[in-house]
This record gives structure tokens, sequence and C-alpha cells, in this order.
């Protein structure tokens, strides 16, 4: 009699939760996509794997999508062709204000912040072979690889080495193309904004020898001066190649998604990577920022609905009202 009572507690237990999860996800997708970036890149790495750790937690068909980066993933999940993408600040604050080179005059005001990732360090490699040690040294007419076009890298670092004085050509592609493309001495210089490390320049530091360069404190602080990036060192221990911590710039990277998703489901999305800081990690070194306190470090996009709600219940944001989408 006990057990057959026990039994019937459990199965009413377990109809109810299974009612509650149906319930909490009316309206989610069968599947999704994550806008990346190009291979070989800490996009693709990065979003790759945390599209993949929420497909699994959550049950649901998802993975990561090769694009030309955070310029195309505000475009792609703005129209909701891919339902989250990554971007950074600076492309973000362009596509909303409608100067994506993409779609110019489009204001891509429906992708919405969902968590933050990592800081983006810019930063410069070439061989050592080369004996280019600084920015300096960088020869007038160096053939500098600068990522996909569109690219954070692409749209701000051109303008960086210009403000340095560097006189260059400009060369794309994706970070595995270019890494190649410096190894066989098609390229002087490659200028990366990607998180660290970098899947290419650990590579390359397996296959040749190279040299990270450092921007000295008068360059650094012209860029800062000049560009919407913060000041950041790369530590010594990212790279083999690197005896000191190295001084750099950055920006901060975000998850996006389109606004017009699920709270719930957005929510779930949101605690599956934010809960479990370690996983992340295990995913990529760059996820160690991958922390809810800083919610913080986005001032520029609205944000969805479900991501606000759990920052706000688990994180203690205080993320006001005009901030949230359709708030």
């Amino acid at each position: 009699m006990k057990l057959s009572i026990l039994m019937a507690a459990v199965a009413t237990v377990a109809v109810t939760a299974s009612g509650a999860i149906a319930q909490d996800r009316e309206g989610w997708p069968e599947s999704f996509t994550v806008g990346t970036a190009s291979q070989g890149g800490t996009y693709f790495a990065y979003g790759s794997g945390w599209a993949n750790l929420v497909a699994e937690e959550l049950g649901i068909s998802g993975g990561g999508e090769v694009t030309g980066g955070p310029m195309q993933n505000m475009a792609l999940v703005h129209t909701g062709e891919a339902a989250f993408g990554m971007t950074t600040m600076g492309p973000a604050a362009e596509s909303i204000g409608g100067t994506n080179p993409i779609a110019p005059g489009l204001e891509m005001t429906n992708a919405c912040a969902m968590f933050p990732m990592y800081q983006t360090p810019f930063s410069v490699t070439a061989l050592s072979s080369s004996g280019i040690e600084a920015v300096s040294d960088i020869p007038a007419g160096a053939k500098i690889g600068f990522g996909p076009a569109g690219s954070t890298s692409d749209t701000y670092f051109p303008r960086m080495m210009e403000t340095l004085g560097v006189e260059f050509e400009r060369r794309n592609g994706g970070w595995s193309d270019l890494g190649g493309q410096l190894q066989d001495g098609l390229l002087d210089v490659i200028a990366f904004a990607a998180g660290v490390p970098v899947p290419a320049v650990s590579q390359l530091e397996v296959q040749t020898d190279v040299n990270i360069i450092e921007f000295t404190a008068e360059e650094q602080a012209a860029i800062m001066e000049a560009f919407p990036v913060s000041e950041f060192m790369i530590a010594a221990d990212t790279y083999t190649t690197l005896e000191a911590d190295a001084r750099s710039v950055s920006m901060w990277n975000f998850a996006i998604a389109n606004c017009d998703l699920p709270e719930s489901f957005v929510e779930a999305v949101v605690d599956v990577v934010m809960s479990d800081n370690e996983r992340m990690v295990n995913i990529h070194r760059a996820a160690r920022s991958t922390l809810p306190e800083n919610w913080d470090k986005n001032t520029v996009m609205k944000w969805h609905p479900g991501a606000a709600k759990w920052f706000t219940e688990n994180a203690g944001a205080e993320i006001a009202a005009d901030m949230v989408h359709g708030g």
C-alpha cells in the first residue's frame, strides 16, 4: 500500500514537472544557429563550443555557423536568419546607428544583448625571421592581413595602423588562411583582433618562430584616445612565445539574440552558459571573462528580456527599463 502511494506521488510529480517544462518551452525553436566568424579564429571555436553545450543541455539541435564576423552577425541576428550570434561593442554601435557596411542606413535594433563573452585584444604577429619586433619596424608597403572583410579586426585595425603612421597594403581572409600566408612569406604581418589565445597564432607557434608584438605605452595611449577600446595586457602564459605580459588594447564582445525569441528560451540559454564558468573555460580560455558580473560592459545594445531577467535575478544586475527590448 505504501509503495503504491509512493509510486502515485512520483507519477504526479513527473506529470507536473513535464507539464511545467512543456509550458515553459512554448514557442521555442526546434533548432538554432550561432553566427561566429572564420575558422581558425576565437569566435568560431568559442561560438561553436557554447552552441554545442546549449544544444546538449537543452536537447535542441544547434551549432555554430561560419560567418564574416561581428558586422555580419548583427545583420543575421537582426533579420532572424540566425537566432544567435556574437559581436563586439564597436560594430554593435555602428550597426544600431545604421552605419553597418553590409546594409547602410538600416538600424539593426532587433539584435539584443544576451551575455558578456570576453575582451578582444588587438595584437600584431610577424615571423621572427622578418626582423619585425615593434610596430615601428613594420616597413612601408608591408602586406598586412586584417582578418575577414567586415570583421572587428578589419573594421578597426587598419585605422589604428594609420593612426600609428604605418603604411601598408591591406589583405583579408580567414585567420587560418592568413596564418598560412604569413608562414609562406606572402604576408609580412597579421593584425589580429580576436580573443586570446588565437588558435591561428597558437598553430603558428608550433610550426615556426614568431614575434608577438606589443604596443608601446605611447602607441597604446594614441589608440585609446582615437577608438572605443580600453587598456589590456596579454598574459605571458597565453603563448609560449611570450616571456612577459604584452601591452595591448581591447574591445568587449557580447553574445546576441534575435529580440523576438521567446523570453524563456533565451533565459534558459543564458543559464546554461553563465551558470558554470568551468565548462566554458574548457571550451576556450577566453571564457575566463564570461562571468555574470561583466553584464555591465554592455553600454550599447538593448537587452533581450530573457537575458535581462536572468542577470537581474542571478547577478544582481540593475538594468534600466529603457535598456531592455520592449521596456
